[in-house]
Order: C-alpha cells, then sequence, then structure tokens
C-alpha cells in the first residue's frame, strides 16, 4: 500500500459528498429545543440552535484541527464556526492539517508563544499540560448544563495528581472490529471473530485459502498505539495501575507480545510496520484485508468508491482475551487552549456552543462522532439502527447503540496523565510489539526494555509534580 497518502486523501478520492445541513440554523435560546438546547428529529439533519454567550465578546478565535477522515463534517464545521462568529462579533478562521501533524504544529506552536487560540486533536494531549490553560471551569460549566461528562472523556481529559482538566473533551469515536463476511463465512465465522483465539484461527485460514492478510499495524502510527493496547488489556495487562504505578513487565504483557507474534507470523506481512493511519482503510476499501480494527470511515468511504466491499463490510465489537473485552477509544476529542492564546474567552465559549451542537457534528460526520453528554444526541441510537446514510441492512450499525461498556481511555484502568501522553507520543507500545513480531527481541526482552523506558519517563513527570502514585 502507499503509505504516503493520507486517509484524507483516500476520503477525498472516494468523491464523499458533503452533507446538506438540511434544517439550517435556528436562531433560538439554548433553552430552546431537546436536552442542552438542540431541536434533533428522528430524520433528517438536527437543528442547529445559538448558544448566548456569557459576556460579549470581540476580536478573533484561531481554530486549528485534523483533517477529519468523513470530509462532509469538515464541510459543516467550517461554516459552523463562522457563522457563530459573525453572530458574536467574532472573526473567525479554521486551520485544517492532517492528524499526524498535529502534535508538532502544537509542540513549534508553544515554543514560539504564538499561534491558534484554540487546537483539537484525536487523542489525549496530556503531555503539555504545563503549556496550557486549565479548562475545569469549561467543563463544569458544561455539566451543569447537560448532567455529568462521559467518564471516559473525562478520564483523558483531566489529571487527578494536580485537579487540572488540561483539556475539554466533547466527544469521541468508538473502534469496532470491521470484517469481510465473505471472507470470514466460509472459515466458519459467519458472524465475524468474537475473541482473539477466534481472530488467530479465522484470519490464518483466510490468508492461506484466499491469500488475504490482516489489518493490525504495529507501526509509529495512531491506530498501533489503540489496537494493541486493547490486545494488552484482553490479556489483563496495562502500562501502569488505577494509581499511576508502571505495570508493564508483566507474564500477561509478554503473553499478549507472544500472541501478536504468532498472529503476525501466521495471517499478516511485513507492511504492517511501515502504516500509517490511512493504510488500514486503503487496505479494507481496496478488498485486501479480511479484519481491521478502526471507526466507520473506512466503510463509509466503501460506500462510495467500493459499495461490493461496503455491503460486505461488518461490525463486532472488542474481542474476548483470557481477561478481558476491551478497545481503546478510536478517536478521544482533546481541545486544549495554550497559554499563549490570546481569545481565551472567544475559545471557551465557542466550545460551549459546538458542544450544545453536537448532534450536528454526528450527523455530519455520519455517526463517526459521539458525544460526551449523550443527552445532546437523543436520537444517535436511533440512527445507528436506522442508518440515515444508506447502510446495506440499515441496522448495521447497531452495536455502536451502546459502545461505552467495552470501550476504556488510553491509560485504562489509570487516567491519561502527562505521563501516558508521553508513552503513546514516542510509540513505546508499538515498537515493543513490532521487535518481538520481527524476532529483533524475544517477548520477554521486548517487555523488559519497553518499560525501562517507560518508567524513565514516569519518573521524570512525577518528580515535577504531575503524575500520581
Amino acid at each position: 500500500m502507499n503509505d504516503k497518502l493520507s486517509r484524507r486523501d483516500v476520503l477525498k478520492a472516494a468523491g464523499v459528498a458533503a452533507l446538506a445541513v438540511g434544517a439550517g440554523t435556528a436562531c433560538a435560546s439554548e433553552e430552546g429545543g431537546g436536552p442542552g438546547g438542540a431541536n434533533v428529529p428522528a430524520t433528517g439533519a438536527p437543528q442547529e440552535v445559538f448558544t448566548d454567550p456569557r459576556s460579549k465578546l470581540s476580536g478573533e478565535l484561531k481554530i486549528l484541527l485534523w483533517s477529519h477522515f468523513v470530509p462532509s463534517h469538515d464541510q459543516w464545521f467550517d461554516k459552523f464556526a463562522k457563522d457563530w462568529g459573525s453572530k458574536v462579533g467574532v472573526n473567525v478562521t479554521v486551520d485544517h492539517v492532517d492528524q499526524a501533524q498535529i502534535p508538532t504544529r502544537i509542540a513549534a506552536e508553544i515554543q514560539a508563544g504564538q499561534g491558534h487560540d484554540v487546537i483539537q486533536y484525536i487523542a489525549t494531549l496530556s503531555q503539555y499540560e504545563p503549556s496550557v490553560l486549565d479548562l475545569k471551569d469549561l467543563v463544569d460549566e458544561a455539566n451543569n448544563r447537560w448532567g455529568p461528562q462521559l467518564d471516559l472523556c473525562r478520564k483523558s481529559s483531566s489529571n487527578p495528581a494536580t485537579g487540572r482538566f488540561y483539556a475539554f473533551s466533547p466527544g469521541w469515536a468508538p473502534d469496532p472490529g470491521n470484517y469481510r463476511r465473505s471472507l470470514w463465512e466460509p472459515v466458519g465465522f459467519p458472524n465475524g471473530p468474537s475473541s482473539w483465539d477466534d481472530l488467530l484461527k479465522g484470519a490464518a485460514e483466510i490468508k492461506k485459502s484466499k491469500g488475504i492478510q490482516l489489518g493490525l499495524g504495529m507501526s509509529q502510527e495512531i491506530d498501533s498505539n489503540m489496537v494493541l493496547r486493547a490486545l494488552m488489556w484482553s490479556y489483563g495487562a496495562s502500562e501502569q495501575d488505577e494509581n499511576e504505578k508502571v505495570t508493564l513487565n508483566s507474564p500477561e504483557t509478554v503473553a499478549a507480545v507472544e500472541y501478536m507474534t504468532k498472529l503476525y507470523k501466521d495471517a499478516m506481512t511485513p507492511e504492517v510496520f511501515s502504516w500509517n493511519a490511512a493504510s488500514n482503510n486503503q487496505g479494507l476499501v481496496a478488498g485486501k484485508l479480511s479484519y481491521i480494527v478502526n471507526s466507520i470511515s473506512a466503510w463509509r468511504t466503501a460506500q462510495g468508491s467500493n459499495p461490493t466491499v461496503a455491503d460486505d463490510v461488518f461490525f463486532v465489537p472488542a474481542l474476548k482475551g483470557p481477561r478481558a473485552a476491551l478497545h481503546a477509544q478510536h478517536v478521544l476529542y482533546n481541545w486544549i487552549i495554550p497559554k499563549h492564546a490570546k481569545g481565551v474567552d472567544n475559545a471557551k465559549e465557542f466550545l460551549l456552543h459546538y458542544t450544545a451542537n453536537f448532534a450536528s457534528a454526528t450527523y455530519n460526520s455520519k455517526l463517526y462522532d459521539f458525544c460526551a453528554w449523550d443527552n445532546l444526541t437523543p436520537n444517535r441510537k436511533a440512527w445507528v439502527e436506522n442508518d440515515p446514510f444508506g447502510a446495506k441492512p440499515a441496522d448495521k450499525l447497531k452495536l455502536l447503540s451502546d459502545p461505552v461498556p467495552w470501550s476504556a481511555n488510553i491509560g485504562h484502568p489509570g487516567p491519561s496523565s502527562t505521563a501516558i501522553g508521553e508513552v503513546f507520543n514516542t510509540f513505546i507500545i508499538p515498537n515493543m510489539f513490532a521487535r518481538a513480531a520481527r524476532g529483533e527481541a524475544s517477548p520477554q526482552q521486548a517487555v523488559a526494555d519497553a518499560e525501562r523506558q517507560v518508567t524513565a519517563i514516569f519518573d521524570k513527570w512525577r518528580r515535577a509534580g504531575l503524575v500520581g502514585g
């Protein structure tokens, strides 16, 4: 596969059309429509609401966020943000970049002491806690308006050691397994694998009989970071415990690495070591992969570019392991406001307005984005059980009616601390698995070496008072 292509390029090539907002924008007060304000019809696009700022706003708001894997979201978001700015007297500019570039951009802007007022990323940004504002006041305001924030999002944006919210997390995306039914049915799994043992057995047979490999990465990219943690958790392994003590070097972690080494040898090829975040999408859409762990974006792409594959793709929840059945969230939105930001009040008011209208974010992302305040998207369950965007069958996404029980935050069972953020951003876990799978180190040695790296990171942040335990 061409790993120089971004997932954005793939989706553009698929010609995914923008969604019409349809119902338009309502200039009502926040109390004017359903829970928290938004009028959400049973079918069609939600009616957006205008949330009155708590104070008079002026000046500019500079927003940086990812280029969404479902492009219709960005076409909606850019207009939505600028329309809000025109109503409140703020000049809003929106910049999109590939998700892989955002951490580098954040670091550069923080070092320069200038740049965007509010920045969004799709995984925890806890490593930047010393350089961003505490957004506890914003989270408290959101909780006052809409009830308690989803624990998954709270744990991915706050630091219990300091009591600070280094980010505002209004949404996330689940990470189901995507499988090709026509490939799995002949090997005895018409409903896809339900356990990691099923995955090994079925994927190995598919590769042997059809020459089609499995699509789990062991590369320095975000999807590999997510799926390899899911495998660890299923074996009872983790980077840390609930008290932020490093626990990586354990028999459970070694067993997970041994399993992945066998899975690679039986069901994959060396290209998984050089994948980027688009590679598993590209492979599934092209019909070259039997199973991936991913959001629904690859399947949405296939709906436009390869309908035969799209109709053949079905979904399963987290695979069962010896100890658990958990997947990491596929995307976890972290919005940060750097200390150098000039439009702080503008940024906070916009984030409240955006969150109040999260039903529109869900709809215009074609059900990719889920809200951290579930009552703001009251028809999400109806949408996933009767897809508005042409799923065949229409209830193909019904397993996403309640994905929270099989979803976990990065750092589980502890919080997404500054140390966890650095471990995630330096790809220690994918490197650990890749070294063993390639035969560069035994599973035991790969795990021991990785724990030394993780411990050094934890010790550094613990000395700074930013990690508990």
